[in-house]
């Protein structure tokens, strides 16, 4: 007789855990007026204080203006072409590489070049003084529209900027 120890297989427990529950952000309502969410996140970035009703008149009275100085263009078509403008495709970020600092030109994510361009808008009907606010920002918003204004200029300093560097694209990460 051969000697056969009594071995049992030992038991695998498979632990079945429950499925994680994903939540998504919120994120932005489209805005009451014209349903938009781009004019929601742009009232967002110009309310200062938590104070958006202020910031929502504000707003719509620029588009009123906006609206009386296009003609038959729909105010809407101009703001969006305006933000659209504005958009930079490049930018350059400081990458230290042994010492030395150098400008790296870096592709723009979407996300990231609308809210420079919604940035930039207000930080130039901001710059501007001596009017209303509403006046600054319709004025500001159809300089974008036929591609002038302080906001293209900032936009066109930003790509003159990643071009100049453009040497350095290789240490890009």
């Amino acid at each position: 007789m051969a000697f056969r120890p009594r071995r049992r297989e030992p038991e695998v427990v498979v632990e079945v855990k429950p499925e994680r529950i994903r939540v998504t952000g919120r994120g932005v309502k489209p805005d009451g007026r014209f349903g938009d969410l781009l004019v929601s996140k742009f009232i967002n970035s110009m309310m200062r204080q938590g104070r958006k009703t202020i910031s929502e008149k504000v707003f719509y009275s620029a588009m009123d203006i906006v609206a009386q100085k296009s003609g038959n263009t729909n105010a809407l078509e101009v703001f969006t072409a305006a933000v659209n403008n504005v958009k930079p495709a490049v930018e350059v970020k400081s990458k230290r590489v042994g010492g030395a600092t150098y400008q790296v030109p870096v592709e723009v994510n979407r996300k990231r070049a609308q809210s420079l361009s919604i940035r930039w808008i207000l930080e130039a009907a901001r710059g501007k003084k001596g009017r209303p606010m509403a006046e600054r920002l319709a004025g500001e918003l159809m300089d974008a529209f036929k591609k002038e204004g302080a906001a293209i200029t900032k936009r066109e300093n930003t790509h003159k900027m990643a071009d100049a560097n453009k040497a350095f694209a290789h240490y890009a990460w």
